[in-house]
C-alpha cells in the first residue's frame, strides 16, 4: 500500500469510527464496504478492518456495551451524575424548540436550560469513547464544556432543528482532542523517562566502575552521550539520578 493510500485508508478508518460514534456505537457492514468501495480492498483485508473496529468498541450491525471498559469508580460515578440529571426539570419537544429559538437570540437563560437539557446526552456519548486512557469523568467534563460553549454559538444556526447535531460534534470533537491530548502526554512522558533511564543506567555503570558517584562532565567523556543530554535528563528527573554528583 502506497503512503497516500495509507494516509487515505486511514482517514477512512477514522471517518467510520466518527460515523458510527454518531449512530450511537455502531455501524453496518455495508456503510463499511461503502466507506472504502474505490480503494480496492480484498475480502481478507476488509475483515481486518472489522475486526479492527470491533477491538475498538465499534458494534457491527448492533452497537456494542457502552459500559464493558468502566471501572467500578466510574459507574459509581456515572449513577451519580445520571441521578443528578434525574432531578432537574424535563422539558417538551416544544418548550426545547423554543429554548433553542431563544438561547439563539443570545438570551442565557434559555441557554443555561439547554445546556441542563443536554446534560445526558454528554454522558452518553462520554460512554463511547471509554476504554481509551482517560476516565469517564473527564470525558464527560470535556463534554460539559464543549456543550456550555455551543449554546453560546447557537446563532449561527439558521433553524432550531440543527442545534442538537452542533452541540453533539462540538462535544464528541471535544471528548477526541482531549483523549489525542492524552496520548501525546503520554508519549512525551515515555520519551522522557526513556532518556532519564538510559542516562541512569549508563552513570551507574561507570560509578560500579570508579566505585563512586561521577559528575556530568566524567559521564559524557566515558558514555559518549553528550554533556547537555546528562544535564536535561538530570533535570527532568528532578536531579534524583543517585550515581550522579
Amino acid at each position: 500500500m502506497s503512503q497516500n493510500r495509507e494516509i487515505v485508508f486511514a482517514q477512512t478508518l477514522e471517518a467510520v469510527r466518527r460515523k458510527a460514534r454518531e449512530q450511537g456505537g455502531c455501524i453496518s457492514r455495508e456503510q463499511v464496504r461503502e466507506a472504502f468501495a474505490g480503494q480496492d480492498l480484498s475480502e481478507a483485508q476488509l475483515e481486518m478492518v472489522f475486526d479492527y473496529l470491533e477491538k475498538h468498541r465499534v458494534g457491527i450491525g448492533e452497537p456494542a456495551d457502552p459500559d464493558e471498559y468502566l471501572t467500578e469508580e466510574e459507574r459509581n460515578y456515572l449513577q451519580d451524575y445520571m441521578d443528578e440529571i434525574a432531578a432537574l426539570p424535563v422539558y417538551g419537544q416544544g418548550e426545547i424548540e423554543a429554548f433553542t429559538l431563544s438561547a439563539m437570540a443570545g438570551e442565557e437563560e434559555a441557554q443555561q436550560k439547554l445546556i441542563k437539557h443536554y446534560l445526558k446526552d454528554a454522558a452518553d456519548i462520554a460512554r463511547l469513547y471509554t476504554g481509551q486512557g482517560v476516565s469517564l469523568e473527564d470525558l464527560i467534563g470535556e463534554g460539559n464544556l464543549a456543550l456550555a460553549m455551543g449554546v453560546s454559538m447557537l446563532g449561527s444556526l439558521e433553524k432550531p432543528s440543527e442545534a442538537p447535531g452542533m452541540l453533539a460534534k462540538l462535544m464528541m470533537d471535544a471528548m477526541e482532542d482531549y483523549i489525542r491530548e492524552n496520548a501525546a502526554n503520554e508519549k512525551t512522558d515515555q520519551r522522557i523517562a526513556d532518556k532519564v533511564n538510559r542516562v541512569a543506567d549508563k552513570a551507574r555503570e561507570l560509578a560500579e566502575e570508579l566505585h563512586r558517584k561521577v559528575t556530568p562532565e566524567e559521564l559524557a567523556r566515558e558514555s559518549g552521550l553528550s554533556l547537555k543530554a546528562i544535564q536535561d535528563a538530570c533535570r527532568m528527573s528532578g536531579y534524583k539520578i543517585e550515581d550522579i554528583q
